[in-house]
């Protein structure tokens, strides 16, 4: 059996980065906190509370803090929370990614300059309630065709449009098209991390020519979920899977080409240990 291995699989430049600095604080000695998973990979996550890191849950939590250094995750927070953690005296680590951080500087201008801002993204996605929390007045979210079409406000009302990091492309450039077409005068701000891009478009080359396809990595990563709908639609045989121990495939009998990808939040060492389980044992 051939397996073919996307070029694009695992760790995106902003989460390694995110990750680097957490275990680069750890050698200084000091309490370590993070706002938040660093990551979407609850292996990497589990590996860090094994060397002392610990997850703080929420804003409640967060505020009974006063000692340590708080590391502010890959996918950003709210301005407040960043606030909070200066107000309690704490170091603050900043590891948001430098794509998600750049949405931050446009929302807080463009709000601040009197534009709606509209976010097209997942609500109650991490990464979007952060760039929701750096808008001067409420950003609201749109998620579906449908809500494109209900979306009511003012027509006289000038509109930002800006993109989940890891949103799919496609389906971003649709929904802007429905603004446009309703009459609405639109900023658009392309968001979508190009890595991104060349992550679900490799994707869905890959899973177009071959007879199964396994997407890694964490059920509750945005972007790995993305990959596994992007790759479903050219291949039915597509498996969603986190580590080795999800992987209990029974491949069609005629596969003979399989295809690998990973989300961005992926370490290599679980994409190697599946990619080499795959050759040896089907």
């Amino acid at each position: 059996m051939e397996v073919i291995l996307a070029k694009s699989a695992g760790f995106c430049f902003g989460v390694e980065r995110a990750v680097n600095k957490v275990y680069e604080q750890l050698e200084g000695g000091k309490k370590i906190y993070t706002y938040g998973p660093i990551i979407h990979n609850e292996e990497v996550v589990r590996d860090l509370e094994k060397r002392g890191v610990i997850m703080i849950k929420d804003e409640e939590e967060l505020s009974h803090i006063h000692d340590g250094a708080v590391i502010i995750r890959s996918h950003g927070v709210p301005k407040r929370i960043c606030d909070l953690i200066e107000q309690n005296g704490l170091e603050c680590i900043d590891a948001t990614c430098p794509f998600v951080k750049r949405i931050h500087t446009i929302v807080e201008k463009e709000s601040r300059e009197g534009r709606q801002i509209v976010i097209i993204g997942n609500a109650g996605h991490p990464e979007v309630e952060g760039i929701m929390g750096w808008s001067k007045t409420p950003a609201l979210v749109v998620g579906t065709e449908q809500e494109a079409e209900n979306f009511s406000i003012d027509q006289g009302k000038n509109l930002c449009i800006v993109s989940q990091t890891t949103f799919n492309y496609n389906k971003f450039k649709e929904l802007v098209e429905i603004f446009q077409k309703r009459g609405y005068n639109v900023t658009v701000v392309n968001t979508i991390c190009n890595a991104t891009e060349v992550r679900q478009t490799e994707a869905a080359q890959i899973a177009a020519r071959v007879d199964a396809m396994i997407v890694i990595g964490g059920r509750h990563s945005s972007n790995t979920q993305k990959l596994f709908e992007i790759c479903h639609e050219k291949c039915d045989a597509t498996y969603f899977i986190q580590t080795l121990d999800d992987l209990h495939l029974e491949l069609p009998k005629t596969a003979a080409l399989v295809g690998i990808t990973a989300g961005a939040s992926t370490p290599n060492n679980i994409i190697e240990e599946v990619q080499n389980h795959v050759r040896i044992n089907f």
